[in-house]
């Protein structure tokens, strides 16, 4: 998933990843705690000191991408103590390649239908993939959208576009495909207007397919918990939860102001 989703600027402390991208996504500037320090509370306490120089130098703030498990218990009580927040509670979606049978929502439409058919197909995200995907997830102007374009393009990956009967761009996806033989998919956006008419299972669909194809071994895909029309989607086409995370955000501090 930290292949997936690069970092631009991303360094390694005790086995924590701090990982910035000048505020564009929570993702890409979190702390992945790939593993526990060593030692007390006192470790991590050091570790938080240093993790707040860090994110302080670049005007960020310090979140952690934490996820809901027993590994996490003793961090989530260190930040419990500083008043960090939990939000965007967020849940990881696995399915194995050419799953057998295949669920519905990932099979052809028909036997005379191509699985990928009227799906546009590409290695790296055109402008209109881009602006479709940013006006549904994005925040920030053209520089904020000019950082999460590097950021997806430092992943090999395919972008599909599908198409409204008009001609215009109703949804796009993201399979990346980092080393290892699993494959992400991120960047599932169709424009509200034009929801639950199948365009994000056509995208879906030949996302699958394309990485069955290049012998990809599983899919994973991150939905937030409170997304209830893509969790059955996902949920339609094959996809079971695997495990859970959040994001754990340091409350701002005030400062007396005034006399």
């Amino acid at each position: 998933m930290d292949a997936a989703w690069p970092a631009p600027d991303r360094e390694e402390s005790g086995g924590w990843v701090l990982r910035a991208a000048g505020g564009v996504t929570q993702r890409a500037n979190s702390i992945w705690p790939r593993s526990e320090p060593a030692g007390t509370n006192h470790s991590r306490l050091a570790l938080l000191r240093e993790a707040r120089a860090w994110y302080r130098s670049r005007r960020l703030p310090v979140i952690f991408q934490v996820f809901d498990d027993s590994r996490s218990a003793a961090l989530n009580a260190v930040l419990d103590e500083e008043g960090f927040t939990r939000q965007s509670e967020t849940l990881i979606l696995v399915r194995d390649a050419c799953a057998v049978p295949a669920p519905l929502d990932l099979a052809p439409a028909s036997a005379d239908e191509a699985p990928d058919s009227g799906v546009e197909l590409s290695a790296e995200p055109s402008d209109e993939w881009l602006r479709l995907w940013w006006s549904v997830d994005g925040r920030g102007g053209e520089e904020s959208l000019a950082t999460a374009r590097g950021i997806l393009e430092g992943c090999r990956s395919l972008y599909a576009l599908v198409r409204d009967d008009d001609g215009v761009p109703a949804a796009v996806g993201r399979l990346a495909l980092p080393p290892g033989g699993d494959g992400g998919l991120y960047s599932m956006a169709t424009r509200p207007e034009v929801r639950r008419r199948g365009y994000a299972t056509r995208v879906l669909r030949c996302l699958v397919r394309e990485g069955d194809v290049r012998g990809v071994s599983s899919y994973w895909l991150l939905v937030t918990a409170a997304n209830a029309g893509a969790r059955e989607l996902y949920a339609r086409s094959g996809f079971a939860e695997a495990g859970r995370y959040y994001y754990r955000q340091e409350r701002p501090k005030r400062h007396l102001t005034g006399c």
